[in-house]
């Protein structure tokens, strides 16, 4: 096999499941590939907010002049966007050797696909000879394969319920399988202002060095800047991270939290923290795209962040009609995330999605008449096969004044990127 494409395609044949859990199976492939970080390694969980921690990590380190590598999952329009070293993706062809590194020792171990490409991965960091790595749980903690990795720093983020088949029926239960990325006397940063209890139990019980929002660090801000307080030590008059949203605040207390935690193996100023907070950059997490009519692009695809996209549309002004360009996976609460939704769309476009996941055009239809139903409002609800089909007919629908919104699964926001930025024509030019 020549190629990533090659690769990927023998990762997808390799198991029967599509996620198997428990950590047996990736510890010992890792312990035959002999994977060690000699830099320091922070790993983020939760149920959301995990993007852009790892990119504020990675946007601060770097402003400092370290060399980061930072491992995210999934990604929105080409593989090779999981693994970024310096910021820039990896080339395809670089990871070859790495896939093939891991099938040298696997000893037909049967991994899933998540399983070998963050084997690959994560090889392909340990050699870049990295001041810092940052890892991205991609669901869970306890049994994912990411947790083989021993972090120097743990963060967790905001806990919600999301994939409740595997991590368990509540936050109590979803908080406990997250919490198992913490180590013994490590810092583990808490990011949610309200964590579960079993959140913070399981950090006391191994003897963590727990930072708790409202305990051990804070923010505070106005229209204008905001500061950050933690143990002795406190930051002020600080611009807003670049990231929009009304959860960023949360993140980035999270972040600078965690390098302060780390200050005495990884020191950074507090102007890299500053820059590095303006020139974050993440596509897909309420990303505003300039132009006529205002697109806006949001991977949220479950209660809580969908209810974030919700606030964060409400405040972004008046616009006299807003489009929805809406696909999402059978598997999430969709029903329990629309009425978040229904209040702000004008018109709906519902579309299909490449995965066998994903609900169907006539699926999301109906769920969304249903949540309509009784709101007293007449809308119109139209059926795509494709994200691009359903981005092109709402932009032919919205006048320039309008705004469409593209939301419900980093399907639906890559689907719309695989050309690059949606572009339009300025109104002066047609």
């Amino acid at each position: 096999m020549k190629t990533l494409a090659d690769w990927l395609a023998y990762c997808e044949r390799q198991h029967t499941k599509t996620i198997d859990m428990g950590l047996d199976r990736v510890a010992a492939v890792r312990d035959r590939l002999g994977l060690r970080f000699a830099g320091t390694v922070i790993t983020v969980a939760g149920t959301n907010g995990k993007g852009s921690t790892c990119a504020m990590l990675e946007s601060i380190a770097m402003q400092a002049g370290y060399r980061v590598g930072v491992y995210t999952s999934p990604h929105l329009v080409r593989f090779e966007e999981r693994c970024r070293i310096d910021g820039r993706p990896i080339d395809g062809a670089a990871l070859v050797p790495h896939f093939e590194a891991v099938e040298a020792v696997r000893q037909g171990t049967p991994l899933t696909y998540f399983e070998l490409t963050t084997l690959a991965i994560l090889r392909a960091l340990a050699e870049a000879k990295l001041d810092l790595a940052v890892f991205e749980i991609g669901m869970g903690g306890r049994l994912d394969a990411v947790n083989v990795i021993d972090p120097d720093c743990a963060v967790v983020c905001s806990i919600d319920l999301d994939h409740m088949e595997f991590l368990g029926p509540d936050r109590e239960s979803i908080g406990w399988e997250k919490a198992h990325i913490m180590r013994a006397g490590r810092p583990a940063i808490v990011g949610d202002p309200l964590p579960p209890k079993s959140v913070v139990e399981y950090g006391e019980k191994i003897g963590a060095d727990l930072w708790l929002v409202g305990r051990d660090f804070n923010h505070q801000g106005d229209r204008q800047q905001w500061s950050w307080a933690g143990r002795g030590k406190r930051y002020a008059g600080m611009s807003y991270p670049a990231l929009r949203g009304a959860n960023q605040l949360l993140n980035a207390a999270g972040v600078i939290a965690a390098f302060e935690a780390l200050r005495s193996r990884l020191p950074v100023s507090a102007q890299a923290i500053r820059t590095g907070l303006a020139l974050v950059e993440l596509p897909g997490r309420f990303q505003v795209v300039p132009g006529q009519p205002t697109i806006v692009l949001d991977v949220a695809h479950n209660v809580q962040s969908v209810a974030t996209l919700a606030v964060n549309l409400d405040a972004m002004g008046f616009f006299p009609r807003t489009h929805a360009v809406f696909g999402a996976m059978r598997d999430k609460d969709i029903a329990g995330f629309l009425p978040r939704m229904v209040p702000l769309v004008d018109e709906w476009h519902c579309t299909a999605l490449p995965t066998p996941r994903a609900a169907s055009a006539p699926e999301l239809a109906a769920l969304v008449d249903a949540a309509m139903a009784g709101t007293g409002r007449s809308v119109g609800v139209h059926q795509h096969a494709s994200p691009t089909e359903a981005l092109r007919a709402a932009l032919a629908a919205a006048d320039p004044a309008d705004r469409i919104v593209v939301f419900g699964s980093f399907y639906t926001v890559g689907g719309v990127l695989e050309d690059g930025l949606p572009r339009r024509a300025a109104p002066h030019l047609t």
